[in-house]
């Protein structure tokens, strides 16, 4: 499938998948596995040591659009290296810490790490080399990377069980600079590229800073962030508490957790629809169909019973999965490749917060409403479809 994109692409898609692969599942998939021995060693509470890795994830967002303007400024490749030497770094300090504050400061660094080396900065690698030829370049890197959890949570608990939490996060760190920095220093240094010819234009102009936006412009951009915003407190919630919001719903334990394994297929699916039959259609046509998934699937299980719950945990999977496809692609076709790295990590930002907060958050509501909760999401992943109504076709976009 991957010889599909061109040789020439491959060469760029496989090493860059790889380095996100590692990327992901050395930070965002590690708290999951390390939380508890780390809690226990360092005498605090679990959710401390989840605190600090909410404070990584608002860091990452406040970090985004920086990364990105460098990106835009020099290419992936130099920041890309850059960022396996600050996980290693983060992770390295991470296997020291002593105490709750070093550990705070440690996941904090780590933040920086993730705001700059992660799928956003991936995306606007890949958009400064081939510009509106990127979407097949994403999707293949989302393919690869959507098995980091596969690969990461075995892993890392494997390395805790044989060397300790604070071996595991030494491991992870080494193999950023034995394996993920050699992989990011294949990427091609970026030269001026063609799109860039086009940035006389008004619009080009102001996608890339250089002209205030139009209001067209502004409120596009507004609605894009709420879409990714809500798209990304719906997937964190349910990655931390669906099975706990199955039981809810009248589920055994049992039948939950083997309906949660379902997810990770399900988004791997999404992401093979969206290479092969969507990527034939605008990115916002799926897009829209992506943020459906979830509100359907959630009212079907409202509705059916347990007994549904494979048929939503299915739906919420491979939306999400485009949905992720589609934080890359969309802001490409609606707005272009000109300053995109920095646009994305302003788009982002809002999403970074979700992310932090939606945990917290949706267990209050849970407490509140049992499988109510399930409303909750259902009714922001409408409010997103509809925000995608609202966007308009990228003609249609030009400052006023």
């Amino acid at each position: 499938m991957l010889l599909s994109l061109g040789r020439g692409t491959v060469r760029v898609v496989v090493p860059l998948g790889l380095a996100q692969t590692l990327a992901w599942a050395s930070s965002y998939y590690l708290v999951a596995m390390l939380a508890e021995p780390m809690a226990r060693d360092l005498g605090v509470a679990t959710p401390t040591v989840y605190a600090a890795f909410s404070v990584a994830l608002a860091v990452s967002a406040l970090v985004g659009p920086g990364a990105g303007r460098l990106i835009d400024h020099h290419g992936g490749r130099p920041v890309l290296m850059a960022t396996n030497v600050l996980f290693a770094a983060a992770l390295a300090a991470l296997g020291l810490v002593q105490n709750a504050l070093a550990l705070f400061a440690a996941w904090a660094l780590l933040g920086v790490a993730m705001g700059s080396g992660l799928y956003e900065a991936a995306f606007a690698s890949l958009v400064r080399l081939y510009g509106q030829r990127s979407r097949n370049a994403i999707t293949g890197i989302t393919l690869m990377a959507g098995f980091a959890s596969t690969v990461g949570w075995p892993l890392s608990a494997w390395l805790e069980s044989r060397y300790g939490w604070r071996g595991a996060c030494f491991t992870w760190a080494g193999l950023h600079l034995l394996l993920g920095l050699p992989l990011n220093a294949v990427l091609p240094t970026a030269g001026p590229h063609p799109d860039a010819a086009s940035s006389g234009t008004p619009a080009a102009a102001a996608a890339a800073g250089d002209l205030p936006p139009g209001r067209s412009v502004w409120v596009a951009s507004v609605l894009l962030a709420f879409v990714f915003a809500a798209a990304w407190f719906i997937s964190t919630a349910m990655a931390a508490h669906l099975p706990r919001m199955m039981q809810a719903a009248g589920a055994s334990l049992s039948v939950a957790v083997a309906v949660g394994a379902l997810v990770g297929p399900a988004q791997v699916a999404g992401r093979l629809l969206e290479f092969g039959l969507l990527r034939h259609v605008h990115p916002l046509l799926s897009a829209r169909l992506a943020a459906l998934a979830h509100p359907v699937g959630a009212i079907a299980l409202l509705l059916g019973g347990p007994a549904l719950a494979p048929l939503f945990v299915v739906l919420h999977g491979a939306g999400n999965g485009i949905l992720t496809i589609a934080k890359g692609t969309l802001p490409l076709a609606l707005f272009g490749p000109a300053g995109y790295g920095a646009r994305q990590g302003w788009l982002m930002l809002p999403s970074r917060v979700a992310q932090a907060l939606a945990p917290f958050l949706f267990g209050i509501v849970i407490d509140s409403l049992q499988a109510g909760a399930l409303w909750f999401t259902a009714g922001l992943g409408l409010a997103a479809f509809a925000a995608l109504l609202a966007l308009r076709s990228p003609a249609s976009m030009h400052p006023s």
